[in-house]
């Protein structure tokens, strides 16, 4: 199915859907952006993206327009509207099951002259595209993924700190672009000290004798929303997740390791290079956390009136 947008308040078809070419989010990449998505066809831990995203905004003196009630309403009509354009689309001797969403929120200065004066622009633009959520193979979460580690490094936090959920994506680009020459499924980003810190649209976890560990804030990483549950999540599931300093030898050396984002949930690695994790196939910690982070999103996501 093809995306749909709403701009500005203005639902129309993705191919449709146009903004200034004066925008300062196309013109200086001026902009910061959040990626969502559903489970029973609702947004998942919405009000912390909400949060991340205001966060982002503040970092770069950009105002936010709506306030979560207005977002929430906002958000729920395009969904609506995609869904709607699903079910027209629909043959109607099928029985589609009900798609899950991806949403990407776009909020960037605005429409303004040739300058880096804020000042310029005087309302921000706000985008939701809403699609057909795609989501990995089988396959991945079965068997795993390999990844290797990109010479790119991450963006300095004194230059575009990477807690800045910014639309200015091409340090992620670049170093994703290497991991898929070499034909692996994410890459891995170390920092300036040569820390790991994260994967270019991922964090990243090892295991090691029962403890989940994932680089710290301060390594230069995206505070991640699904990373952000998991220290909520681990130790119920008796499994504790911790902020340590790694490196290159800390993930070689892991019993398992795995990536979290938004879409993806939790995916297994089983290779880094050409190194084995452990024993070159999924972890029993990983397989944990992945079932449990599931069974949460739907019980979270469900109805009201179907809850118990």
């Amino acid at each position: 199915m093809a995306a749909i947008a709403n701009v500005n308040g203005t639902i129309t078809g993705g191919q449709e859907a146009t903004i200034s070419v004066f925008d300062h989010g196309f013109l200086f990449g001026e902009g910061v952006y959040e990626t969502l998505r559903t489970y029973n066809g609702r947004p998942f831990l919405l009000e912390r993206h909400l949060r991340r995203l205001r966060t982002s905004a503040g970092m770069i003196n950009l105002d936010v327009p709506l306030n979560n009630e207005e977002f929430t309403a906002r958000l729920t009509e395009t969904i609506t509207a995609a869904r709607d354009a699903s079910l027209s689309a629909s043959s109607p001797s099928s029985s589609p099951s009900a798609p899950e969403w991806y949403v990407r929120v776009l909020l960037t200065r605005g429409v303004g002259e040739l300058s880096y004066d804020p000042a310029a622009c005087p309302k921000p633009s706000l985008v939701i595209i809403v699609k057909t959520l795609d989501v990995p193979a089988p396959q991945a979460y079965e068997t795993g993924v390999p990844v290797v580690l990109v010479s790119v490094m991450r963006n300095h936090p004194d230059s575009v700190n990477p807690l800045i959920k910014s639309n200015n994506l091409l340090n992620n680009a670049l170093a994703m672009q290497e991991a898929v020459r070499r034909g692996a499924f994410e890459g891995v980003m170390r920092n300036y000290r040569g820390e790991i810190s994260e994967c270019t649209t991922a964090n990243i976890f090892v295991v090691k004798d029962g403890l989940a560990l994932t680089p710290p804030l301060d390594a230069g990483l995206l505070a991640g929303i699904t990373r952000e549950f998991l220290f909520e999540l681990g130790p119920v599931q008796g499994v504790p997740v911790r902020d340590a300093v790694l490196r290159d030898e800390d993930l070689f050396g892991a019993d398992e390791a795995f990536l979290t984002s938004t879409t993806r949930e939790l995916v297994p690695i089983v290779r880094v290079d050409d190194r084995n994790i452990g024993d070159g196939k999924p972890g029993p910690v990983t397989r944990k956390l992945l079932q449990a982070f599931r069974d949460q999103a739907h019980a979270l996501t469900k109805a009201p009136s179907s809850r118990r």
